[in-house]
């Protein structure tokens, strides 16, 4: 999980939509496997099976790197608004296939959750 800086809510429409598209290509690109992936106004979270001789920290950085990239060449409010997109901060963790499928729930049910507004007010 990583989040804009801030935690400014600033991750909604076509920006959800790209964010979607870079993960998924940036996964494919590297030979990872995107198992799920939710992106809310304010947050990324992300579970996704890489090769373990990448440290988490290293798989966390190529999304970030790309997406931001791309996301701030192409929306100019991501640049005028932020010095940089993301916080130097991210929640990163292995689990192992008895965790997997819980924390995959967790992610594709966060629109589920009490106090969350419709996914799609924010699409």
């Amino acid at each position: 999980m990583w989040c804009p800086k801030y935690r400014r809510p600033v991750l909604g429409d076509q920006v959800t939509e790209g964010i979607e598209e870079l993960t998924r290509h940036k996964a494919d690109e590297r030979g990872w496997e995107v198992i799920a992936l939710e992106v809310m106004p304010d947050r990324v979270r992300l579970f996704v099976k890489h090769d373990p001789k990448f440290p988490p920290s290293y798989v966390v950085n190529q999304f970030e790197g790309f997406i931001s990239q791309v996301l701030r060449a192409e929306f100019s409010h991501l640049k005028s608004r932020m010095a940089t997109l993301w916080s130097s901060s991210y929640f990163a963790a292995s689990v192992g296939a008895g965790w997997a499928a819980t924390v995959e729930k967790y992610i594709n049910t966060q629109w589920e959750r009490p106090g969350k507004k419709d996914k799609e007010a924010h699409a």
